[in-house]
């Protein structure tokens, strides 16, 4: 893949928010991604963003920063072992990255199964569009059984904060906004929406993203949607 000759710098405020776009490293199309380093302390984003508390006085940075760490693993790994919650099996896109197909680099398919990215940035275990900054793009996901859904969580890996709004739909392929509006993810993090039990079942999920938004590339890990059969 070819090396990008600049990288993009973008400063949006969304209630304070500030997202940064992400560049592509040199790889090849169509290769299995190889999984990147450790990922950096961040806490997953929601819907309703709440202000950190502050650091306890004459705390080291070190110690903030352990901390933090250690908040964003525990957070990590109850999304991961959540009992009612689901990964997706299958996946569309509206484009892919060099026209990825099946299970190649930067194909829809990389964002089925838990996620595989460790690290914030480009990476071909993520799904990738064919272009950036083009505009509207979308990933459309199914999970293995319909249900009432509560909550939705979308893993962003690269240029966070591209997502404008998230669509459930029920066993009659009819469409419902689960969300809209400005996404507050910043860094390797989920978009979270919450929502009361849906009357209807649903094993679908549709994330639309504006790329252009974040400038560079918008990267989008794994989707998993959390819901009771009854």
């Amino acid at each position: 893949m070819r090396q990008f000759l600049k990288v993009f710098l973008c400063a949006l405020i969304f209630g304070g928010l500030v997202s940064f776009g992400c560049t592509k490293k040199e790889g090849t199309v169509g290769t299995t991604a190889q999984n990147a380093a450790p990922a950096p302390a961040a806490v997953p984003a929601t819907t309703t963003a709440s202000p950190a508390p502050p650091a306890p006085s004459g705390a080291s940075v070190e110690t903030t920063s352990k901390l933090a760490a250690a908040e964003w693993a525990i957070k990590q790994d109850a999304i991961k072992n959540d009992p009612d919650a689901q990964w997706a099996v299958s996946a569309t896109a509206s484009s892919t990255y060099g026209d990825a197909q099946g299970n190649a680099s930067w194909s829809a398919n990389q964002v089925t199964g838990a996620p595989n990215v460790d690290k914030f940035g480009d990476d071909g275990n993520a799904w990738a569009p064919k272009t950036q900054d083009a505009g509207i793009e979308w990933l459309d996901v199914k999970f293995p059984k319909p249900v009432h859904a509560t909550e939705i969580r979308v893993r962003e890996s690269c240029g966070s904060g591209a997502v404008i709004k998230v669509e459930l739909f029920d066993e009659q392929g009819s469409a419902h906004t689960a969300w809209a509006g400005n996404d507050p993810t910043t860094e390797l993090n989920y978009l979270i929406v919450k929502l009361s039990k849906t009357e209807y079942k649903t094993d679908r999920v549709k994330v639309t993203l504006a790329t252009n938004v974040v400038p560079g590339w918008n990267e989008i890990d794994a989707v998993q949607l959390v819901g009771k059969d009854q």
